[in-house]
């Protein structure tokens, strides 16, 4: 039990804390009744009309200095415009009345709906202090249990997961909030049970077509060996716990079954539905190594609290974990463009499943050319080593090209090489890109057609390129060498070039639609809002975006770690969409378990790699027209030659001072640049001439590999 000192000395921390703001629908009101629009306000506070609106919206917070100015305005509004009746905020926009000066309690934003997948539920998920609220069975002394908020859903009102810890033989779950649960478990299925009854965990669909999340349970060190779980797998290569196992019996002999992958880092408990109502827990072990430290940081060994909030918040703006963060990716894609939907069979009258229209919703054969070497289709094809050649597959990566330096550029006395990284390029990407929901048609002789998502076998040989740049239709930067197989992202770029093409063979699409439109909305929103609590907000200077990226990883390490999740979703989720054969036992021609997944798709990993590619050369093209011509690149990441150590001692402006129109720009949003790092000018010739390596690879100084976004 604490101190009688320790509780007030917490009530004094309170009580120091700076002002806080009204609710977000508050803001907005009083901005109205002043008679002012988001730009006016913006203008006077030197920041974007998007980032006032964030404000209202609740999907950002503003941080200092503008916190205090902006305080400044509605406290002043707020005397002039008091509330009366007529506006009083409804239930589901605020439970604070804007009589009160804004120094005390705020409200939260409002809780996402299941029909709005792109709002971001919780920007603040990881800030607010609530109070304790105890579970139904089991009250920590001194708590009281407030009333739930009215935009709540009230089956999951203490949120999408907990932080499972024992201490001093007691059982604690930390959820998000700063809110701590006692749990009375002692057996795996009697916390199973509380999962699912007394702890009101869990988090609404993303889609009126999909399913609820089920509760997540993080384990720590100590809970694990409490509940009998050993701190170490024995199986390293199946990672999960034999079936003889006492806690895999306790679960059998109560009627819970396993998933296939069985009882490992990250565990799926679950009894079949009844009457429609799922009955399924999700476990991660965090002793078992469940949160990769290259996605997750340190966060596996924070305490319970912190582990909450850092999962908690990649929870409210994500999804709720579910295992690795490529699975989450892929998860995600599907939460928010379910396979299925309920429609009325004409001739019972009674709802049945059937399928979504726009969403990948059953499993396809890929063309030929799309599919990995080792898929039935191409096995039944080629020898076992058979080596494929440009015109029987199609090539479709990140960049990975360096070139020699010239004597010109040898000779102008540059003194650093400075990389400059595309923010979420591959999520960018995605946006707005039209991609195959259904089978392939194969077609002899087509007429290229931008519309028609697919492959094309065509020549392109004979486009020339500046040699001083890197060929757009190769990984390698390497001129084609006659016909292969392309992406429509790819083949379309050609034609934008000004290129005649003459298709001899193609797989298209005819069922198409925009798949991923849904996917990059929630993962942007998530990516800002996760930047902007790091103090790295849209809108600032080039200046002061430059000097925030330097120390945003060291504002908040929760924080920090929650940036690096949202990155890996992106590019494991898009991996996933050609996930290869896991398990050593798989025999070469056969059939993996990913191929029976509607979203296992070449298809479309192609497109949106394809996209990638293009998207930068056309930033290339752009500055080489103004005499800058990059030196190396790999993936999403650029070096350039410069005089100085930073990025604005090179990058071109227009005589406004502006960022060259269709070039790389400083900024935060997706699909702008940031500083990746500055090496040298010996170096960099050193690294290419002497050592033949990509120096894009190391540019950040570390010596470490370049993972890219």
């Amino acid at each position: 039990m604490p101190t009688e000192e320790e509780l007030i000395a917490r009530a004094e921390a309170l009580l120091a804390r700076g002002p806080l703001l009204p609710p977000p629908a508050e803001r907005k009101r009083l901005r109205e009744a002043a008679g002012l629009t988001q730009q006016q306000v913006a203008t006077a506070l030197r920041t974007k009309r998007e980032t006032v609106n964030g404000w209202e919206t609740g999907r950002t917070t503003p941080r200092p200095p503008r916190l205090a100015a902006y305080q400044h305005l509605l406290n002043g509004w707020a005397e002039k415009h008091p509330q009366t009746r007529a506006s009083t905020p409804t239930p589901d926009t605020a439970t604070a009345t804007a009589t009160e000066t804004f120094t005390g309690t705020t409200a939260a934003p409002p809780a996402d709906t299941p029909t709005s997948p792109t709002a971001d539920t919780a920007a603040t998920a990881s800030r607010p202090a609530r109070t304790a609220k105890p579970s139904t069975s089991s009250r920590r002394p001194g708590a009281k249990k407030p009333a739930p908020s009215p935009s709540a859903d009230p089956r999951f009102e203490n949120g999408p997961l907990a932080v499972v810890d024992a201490n001093d033989g007691q059982m604690l779950a930390y959820c998000v909030g700063d809110l701590v649960l006692d749990c009375p478990a002692k057996t795996f299925p009697t916390l199973v049970e509380w999962a699912l009854t007394e702890a009101k965990l869990g988090a609404p669909r993303l889609n009126r077509n999909g399913k609820d999340a089920d509760p997540l349970l993080v384990l720590t060190d100590a809970a694990a060996e409490r509940l009998g779980l050993p701190a170490v797998l024995e199986d390293r290569r199946g990672l999960r716990l034999a079936e003889d196992h006492k806690v895999v019996k306790q679960l059998a002999k109560a009627k819970w079954k396993l998933t296939k992958r069985g009882f490992g880092p990250w565990a799926r408990v679950y009894r079949p539905a009844e009457g429609g109502k799922r009955q399924c827990v999700q476990f991660a072990i965090l002793p078992w190594g469940a949160l990769d430290t290259r996605s997750w940081g340190d966060t596996g060994q924070l305490p319970p609290a912190d582990v909450a909030a850092v999962l908690g918040t990649y929870a409210t703006r994500v999804l709720t974990p579910r295992g690795s963060t490529a699975v989450c990716g892929l998860e995600l894609m599907s939460a928010l463009r379910p396979p299925t939907r309920a429609v009325k069979d004409p001739a019972t009258g009674s709802w049945v499943s059937g399928p979504n229209p726009g969403s990948l919703t059953e499993p396809v054969d890929p063309a030929p050319p799309e599919a990995p070497a080792e898929h039935p289709l191409v096995a039944a094809l080629y020898p076992r080593h058979h080596v494929r050649t440009p015109d029987q597959v199609i090539d479709e990566e990140a960049y990975d090209w360096f070139r020699p330096l010239t004597d010109e550029e040898c000779t102008q006395g540059y003194t650093h090489a400075v990389g400059l990284d595309v923010n979420m390029a591959f999520a960018a990407a995605a946006n707005r890109l039209v991609i195959g929901t259904g089978p392939a048609t194969h077609v002899e002789n087509p007429v290229f057609d931008a519309k028609l998502p697919g492959s094309w076998l065509v020549d392109l040989s004979h486009i020339e390129t500046d040699p001083r740049l890197p060929s757009p239709f190769t990984p390698k930067g390497t001129r084609p060498t006659g016909p292969a197989w392309y992406s429509t992202s790819t083949v379309a770029y050609a034609v934008e070039l000004g290129a005649t093409i003459e298709p001899s063979e193609a797989y298209v699409r005819h069922e198409h639609g925009a798949y991923f439109d849904g996917w990059y909305a929630r993962l942007r929103d998530a990516y800002m809002a996760t930047m902007a609590d790091l103090g790295v907000d849209a809108g600032m200077s080039e200046a002061d975006f430059l000097d925030a990226m330097a120390r945003h990883k060291s504002v908040d390490p929760g924080q920090a770690a929650v940036l690096s999740a949202i990155k890996s979703t992106v590019k494991g989720g898009i991996g996933k969409l050609r996930e290869r054969p896991q398990s050593i036992k798989h025999k070469f021609g056969e059939p993996w378990p990913a191929l029976s997944r509607a979203t296992w798709s070449p298809h479309a990993r192609a497109e949106l790699i394809g996209k990638v590619r293009t998207n930068q050369h056309r930033k290339l093209t752009a500055w080489a027209r103004a005499g800058l011509f990059p030196v190396a690149i790999l993936s999403d990441c650029a070096v350039y030659l410069s005089h100085g150590p930073s990025p604005l001692d090179f990058m071109p402006h227009t005589d406004e001072g502006k960022p060259l129109p269709g070039g790389f720009r400083l900024g935060v949003s997706p699909g702008m640049v940031k500083h990746e790092g500055t090496r040298d000018f010996l170096w960099l010739a050193r690294t290419i001439e002497e050592e033949q390596i990509n120096p894009a690879r190391h540019i950040k100084g570390d010596d470490a590999p370049d993972s890219g976004e």
